[in-house]
C-alpha cells in the first residue's frame, strides 16, 4: 500500500485491531441471521507526511450508506459547540446576505440552519439519504452526493463560490484526500475561508483513544499532515484552535495561497509541539497496539467478574468508537446485554458484530443497573449529568478508555456504592480531565 497523500511506500502496521464490521452498519431484526461483512482494521504510519492511515479496504458506497446512522443533532454539547463556531464565523468573515456558506458532510442540517436562521445563503452537501432528507425537512438546500472535485467545480459553476466552507469531521472520513481538497479549493472564492475539524492525532496517542479507529475514519490527522495535504491544492493553513470536542480536535482555518491573511503564532507553536511529541517518528505510533490490548483485557476482566458476581452492566451510547472497542474485545450480549441510545435512528437496531441490542433512553429506570459503561466517553460528563437518578439510586459509571475507569457525579465524595467490594478501578470525578500517558507529550 502507499500513501493515500503523498504516495510513499509504506511499512508494515503500527496498529492492528483485527477483523470488524462498518462501525455504523446497525443491523435491524431482521439481519442478524444474514452474513456480516468484517473488514481488516490496521493502520499504518508514512514517514513521509506523517499521515496515520487506514489500510485501503473500504468503499465509502459500503459505508456511507443510505440509512447511515449518525446525527449530529443528539448531542446537547455538539449543538451548542457548533452554534458558538457559527456565530464566531459570522462575526469574523462579516457573513451576511450577500455572502453564501457551504457545509460539506452537513448530516441532518443543525450548523447550516443557524446560517439560514441569519440570512445568510447556504447549501449542504450529504450523500447519506437520511440524514440528507432530515437536513431538507428543516428547510436546508442539499445535493446528496459525496464531495469532490468535480462536484465542488459543478457547484462553483452553476451556483457560484462559498465565502466560508465548513468541513466538521468529514476530512478523516475521505479515501481521496487529496482530491478533497482540490474540491475545497474549487469551491471557495479567491478570498474566501475553509475550515475543517478533525480529531486530533496527538489527542488519540496521549489518552490511548484507539477506539476512534474504525472503517469510515481513513486518515488520522496531526496539524503538519493536514498541512500537506492543503498545500498540494494550493491552500494555506493560517489559524489553528484545539477544541475538546471529541477527545481532543483542531479547527483549521485554510485559505488560497496569496490570500493576504497572515499565518497566526499559533500555527508555528503548534507544529513544534507535535515535532516535539514524536509524531513524525513511527515508534510514538507503535505503542498504542499495547495500549490498546490493556484497555480491552481490563474491560474483559470487569465484564467477567461482574458476570461472576451476578451484577448487572448495560452500555449507553451506541457509538461508532463503542463498537470498535467491543468488537475488539469479542464483547457480546451474554457480557453486555443491552445499550441505550438518545437518536432514533438507532433504537431498535443492534450493533454490527456484537448484535448487542439498542433501545431508547426513556426505558432506562433508576436501579435497573447497577454499572453503565458510557461507550462515548468524549460525552460522559453530559451522559452523567442526564441520568443523575440513575446515580443517586447506586448505578455506578464507567468509561474504559483510557483506562477503565469508575466516575462519580460532581456532588458526591465517594463512588455509587455498586462499585463496592469490587476491584479497585481509578475513580475520576464527571468534568475532570483524564490521566494522559507521559510518555507522548
Amino acid at each position: 500500500m502507499k500513501c493515500r497523500s503523498c504516495t510513499s511506500a509504506l511499512g508494515d502496521p503500527v496498529l492492528d485491531l483485527g477483523f470488524a464490521p462498518p462501525s455504523n452498519a446497525y443491523l435491524s431484526a431482521a439481519r442478524l441471521s444474514e452474513p456480516e461483512v468484517h473488514l481488516p482494521l490496521r493502520a499504518r504510519f508514512c514517514t513521509t507526511c506523517t499521515l496515520l492511515q487506514l489500510e485501503d479496504h473500504s468503499d465509502p458506497q459500503l459505508l456511507f450508506t443510505p440509512d447511515y446512522a449518525y446525527r449530529s443533532g443528539t448531542s446537547r454539547f455538539w449543538l451548542a459547540h457548533v452554534a458558538a463556531f457559527a456565530n464566531a464565523a459570522i462575526a469574523r468573515l462579516s457573513l451576511d446576505a450577500r455572502s453564501r456558506v457551504v457545509e460539506i458532510g452537513c448530516n441532518d442540517g443543525h450548523l447550516l440552519g443557524i446560517f439560514a436562521a441569519r440570512g445568510i445563503p447556504s447549501l449542504g452537501i450529504e450523500p447519506a439519504a437520511e440524514a440528507a432528507r432530515t437536513a431538507r425537512a428543516a428547510g436546508m438546500e442539499i445535493i446528496e452526493e459525496f464531495f469532490s472535485a468535480h462536484l465542488a467545480a459543478d457547484i462553483a459553476k452553476r451556483r457560484g463560490r462559498a465565502d466560508l466552507v465548513v468541513a466538521n469531521n468529514v476530512f478523516a472520513h475521505v479515501p481521496d484526500i487529496n482530491g478533497f481538497a482540490a474540491g475545497l479549493g474549487a469551491i471557495m472564492k479567491p478570498h474566501g475561508v475553509v475550515t475543517l475539524e478533525f480529531p486530533h492525532v496527538l489527542s488519540l496517542l496521549r489518552h490511548a483513544q484507539f477506539d476512534t479507529i474504525y472503517h469510515e475514519h481513513f486518515s488520522y490527522l496531526s496539524l503538519r499532515s493536514a498541512r500537506h495535504v492543503l498545500e498540494g491544492a494550493g491552500l494555506e493553513v493560517f489559524d489553528v484552535e484545539r477544541l475538546t470536542t471529541h477527545g481532543g480536535s483542531l479547527r483549521i482555518h485554510a485559505q488560497h495561497h496569496g490570500a493576504g491573511r497572515s499565518v497566526s503564532p499559533r500555527v508555528h507553536r503548534l507544529v513544534r509541539a507535535e515535532s516535539e511529541a514524536g509524531l513524525a517518528e513511527r515508534g510514538t505510533y507503535r505503542q498504542l497496539q499495547g495500549r490498546a490490548e490493556r484497555i480491552k483485557d481490563d474491560l474483559l476482566h470487569f465484564l467477567l467478574d461482574a458476570r461472576r458476581r451476578r451484577a448487572r452492566v448495560a452500555a449507553y451510547g451506541a457509538a461508532a468508537k463503542g463498537n470498535t472497542l467491543l468488537n475488539f474485545a469479542g464483547v457480546r450480549p451474554d457480557l453486555l446485554p443491552v445499550v441505550y441510545d438518545a437518536a432514533p435512528s438507532k433504537q431498535g437496531k443492534y450493533l454490527p458484530g456484537s448484535h448487542i441490542p439498542i433501545r431508547p433512553p426513556s426505558s432506562l429506570g433508576a436501579g435497573d443497573w447497577d454499572y453503565v459503561l458510557i461507550l462515548p466517553w468524549n460525552l460522559a460528563d453530559e451522559v452523567v449529568a442526564q441520568l443523575e437518578t440513575l446515580v443517586a439510586a447506586g448505578t455506578a459509571f464507567l468509561v474504559a478508555v483510557p483506562e477503565l475507569t469508575v466516575l462519580t457525579a460532581p456532588g458526591l465524595e465517594e463512588p455509587a456504592p455498586a462499585i463496592t467490594g469490587t476491584t479497585e478501578w481509578p475513580i475520576r470525578r464527571a468534568g475532570a480531565r483524564p490521566r494522559q500517558d507521559p510518555s507522548v507529550m
